[in-house]
């Protein structure tokens, strides 16, 4: 099959002739139709982002597909089924505490980067090897919408920082980083899970009012100037009344500062999900005062990826309308142009667009 290969961190991908994958047991092989780009991907591949990743490696996180062949222990997949392919492997002997990799993007420490050993090729391929529960039926699917499933992958992180919140319907959601691509897409989320209204704060005033055309009156934007307790203020008076919940979906790029603005918001009671990247490049650790966090009984959790199960629950979203995939516009591009494509995604900065490989 062919793939599109990087041999060196900064150096171009080449697309190349390699093996198929071999089937095994508790295994599935799927002929990949779509894959997102994310809009960092040329900061991964360059070594930027410092990702654990093994190289030479075919990059590419998740993809929408159709399943070649599954292994004998598979009762309801069978060959030409429609899947999400989920590209957060986790190993089966610690089921309290798996080692995690991402396939084609990155590993969560050693144990993740022995899983990388077998998993760890991505989908920027004509053929993707997944364990058979990282398959995901889709239900039948229009090969020229293809690529549009693909924002589940995007939506799926958002997604679970929202299930770890255990949001509610009706409640009031603040997205930290909602003019970025994780956060925008969180926005879409929180809304379709029923969230009354949702703060989005943000410095690029475009996306502010694109987000306020998109999303009408349970949206209420607020644009930020750097003052963290000036911008607190802001973002409290905003809410139509007290926050239930904040996501950080901030990147690398962020301070602190916009961070602790957001999560110090929240109500009494409330719950507060960080899953950015903030200070993964370096730099201050994020300060919440004691006293604050105590005294107003507030639940603060990190959350990394999201729960197996959401990605069947995000599925049923999309399949009801109360998602709505038709919002993302798609740019599509050969597996011959996978270097294109991941410019391309760079330039787009991924903000309810998507970029695809489609091999």
């Amino acid at each position: 099959m062919k793939a599109a290969v990087l041999s060196a961190f900064g150096s171009p991908l080449s697309v190349e002739s390699v093996p198929d994958p071999t089937l095994g047991t508790g295994e599935v092989i799927v002929d990949v139709v779509a894959a997102g780009v994310l809009p960092y991907a040329a900061d991964v591949l360059s070594g930027k982002r410092r990702h654990l990743l093994t190289l030479p490696v075919a990059p590419g996180a998740g993809a929408v597909g159709r399943v070649r062949a599954v292994g004998p222990d598979a009762t309801r997949l069978a060959a030409g089924d429609w899947v999400l392919c989920d590209p957060t492997v986790r190993s089966r002997d610690d089921p309290l505490t798996p080692d995690i990799t991402l396939q084609g993007l990155s590993a969560r420490g050693d144990g993740g980067l022995r899983l990388q050993r077998h998993f760890g090729q991505g989908s920027f391929a004509e053929q993707l090897l997944v364990p058979t529960e990282n398959a995901f039926p889709l239900g039948s699917v229009d090969l020229a919408h293809a690529g549009r499933w693909t924002a589940l992958n995007l939506c799926l992180v958002p997604y679970g920082g929202l299930l770890a919140a255990d949001l509610k319907a009706g409640e009031t959601v603040l997205v930290s980083g909602a003019t970025g691509n994780f956060g925008s897409a969180g926005v879409a989320v929180a809304l379709a899970m029923g969230a009354g209204c949702v703060v989005a704060p943000g410095r690029n005033q475009d996306m502010l009012t694109e987000l306020e055309r998109r999303f009408g009156s349970r949206l209420r934007t607020v644009t930020l100037s750097g003052d963290e307790d000036q911008d607190r203020e802001r973002m409290t008076q905003a809410a139509p009344g007290p926050i239930d919940v904040v996501l950080d979906l901030l990147p690398p790029s962020a301070g602190t500062t916009p961070v602790r603005a957001a999560a110090m918001t929240v109500r009494e009671y409330g719950r507060v999900v960080l899953m950015g990247g903030v200070g993964m490049l370096g730099g201050d650790d994020l300060a919440l005062p004691y006293p604050w966090i105590m005294r107003n009984s507030i639940t603060v959790r990190g959350q990394w990826m999201y729960p197996p199960q959401a990605n069947t629950r995000l599925i049923e979203l999309a399949r009801s309308g109360l998602l709505d995939l038709g919002q993302f516009d798609v740019t599509e591009f050969a597996l011959d142009d996978a270097a294109k494509a991941i410019a391309h995604a760079a330039d787009s900065n991924g903000r309810f667009t998507l970029t695809v490989i489609r091999p």
